[in-house]
């Protein structure tokens, strides 16, 4: 198992040189942890898509330390540079079209690329460090988990899905903000917004002085944005938060109607089931009625649900449920990263 090492100044520049050397780095950022590589590196890239189990038209986001090294990479105009400006360093992703002369292997075949500079200041220390010792100074580094299961928000998440394969990791605690980045796309000539996170919707449109489309046929490939994604092993079900006690009983009388193991989505789930009789686990504000469920308090705000989602949902998983239930407030533009989030994590692949 690789190293879990403390963020000091020598940790810091040894996770420099190894992403230089072409080696794989796990980095605390503000959303999620990130298995970061040289995105220069078409052989340090492909150990990403390796490691992960990812898809290999499936885009990756490159970190940069500055708006400066992301001009390297992607092609600004005027939207590009207000909205780097306003929000970075920070969790936004700007898909943008990319430099002629840019590698194109953490771009999954396309003629964008996806640009962020994390405000984490563990993932700014290595990115600095990093661009010293490489002139493009761009890291590769999408969530530092097996694809499509949960984003890992804490050192250990990652080290109980990459076990003896994880490489250095450095532990920088909590993430901050715990769920991905907010992904604007800016190849066309009206802004789409491709994936919502902590960066809100109104707060672009108004850097940008005009509303944000949506994710339509001809957008590009992006971070995050399969149907199914995000999931734990244990199936999900997402119910609104006002039906939450109907829907537990809803969903104990369709268990015991069809047999507990048809909720299974694997052999691993299947197992969970038999062993817990059907018994499951919710996260909501407010206890169920039912004492038999495994409750998890969730917090009352927005950008709390985010913080704790993905811890939640791992904890969850953890205890060989038949079904994790989530009541997600349904309480305005604000919820749109967590309703996205557990939406696609209640789709089975």
């Amino acid at each position: 198992m690789g190293s879990r090492l403390s963020p000091s100044e020598d940790n810091i520049l040894r996770a420099a040189r190894a992403l230089q050397a072409g080696e794989l780095v796990v980095l605390p950022t503000e959303t999620v942890y990130g298995l970061a590589a040289d995105a220069s590196q078409a052989q340090a890239v492909q150990a990403i898509y390796t490691l992960k189990g990812r898809p290999p038209g499936h885009p990756l986001i490159v970190h940069v330390a500055s708006k400066a090294s992301a001009q390297r990479w992607g092609v600004f105009d005027a939207r590009a540079h207000a909205l780097a400006s306003a929000f970075w360093p920070g969790p936004l992703t700007l898909i943008l079209p990319r430099q002629p002369d840019a590698p194109a292997w953490a771009c999954g075949g396309q003629d964008s690329i996806g640009l962020r500079c994390p405000s984490h200041p563990v993932a700014q220390a290595v990115l600095q460090a990093f661009a010293k010792l490489d002139a493009l100074g761009g890291v590769a580094a999408p969530s530092a988990n097996r694809f499509g299961r949960v984003s890992p928000t804490r050192a250990q998440h990652v080290l109980d899905d990459l076990g003896e394969q994880t490489p250095l990791l450095l532990d920088g605690g909590p993430s901050e903000v715990g769920v991905e980045s907010t992904i604007v796309d800016l190849t066309t000539p009206k802004a789409r917004l491709l994936r919502p996170g902590r960066i809100r919707r109104e707060a672009i449109e108004a850097v940008l002085g005009g509303p944000l489309g949506g994710q339509e046929a001809d957008a590009p490939k992006a971070s995050g944005t399969l149907a199914s994604h995000y999931c734990p092993v244990t199936p999900v079900s997402v119910v609104d938060e006002d039906e939450l006690d109907a829907a537990l009983i809803q969903l104990r009388a369709q268990s015991d109607g069809l047999g507990a193991v048809s909720f299974a989505a694997s052999s691993a789930a299947a197992t969970a089931v038999s062993g817990q009789a059907g018994r499951m686990g919710v996260y909501a504000r407010q206890r169920p009625a039912n004492p038999e469920v495994l409750w998890l308090a969730a917090p009352s705000d927005a950008d709390g649900w985010e913080q704790t989602l993905y811890d939640a949902m791992r904890q969850l998983d953890r205890q060989q449920l038949a079904r994790i239930v989530i009541a997600a407030p349904r309480e305005g533009p604000q919820w749109d990263a967590v309703m996205d989030r557990v939406s696609r994590a209640a789709v089975r692949a």
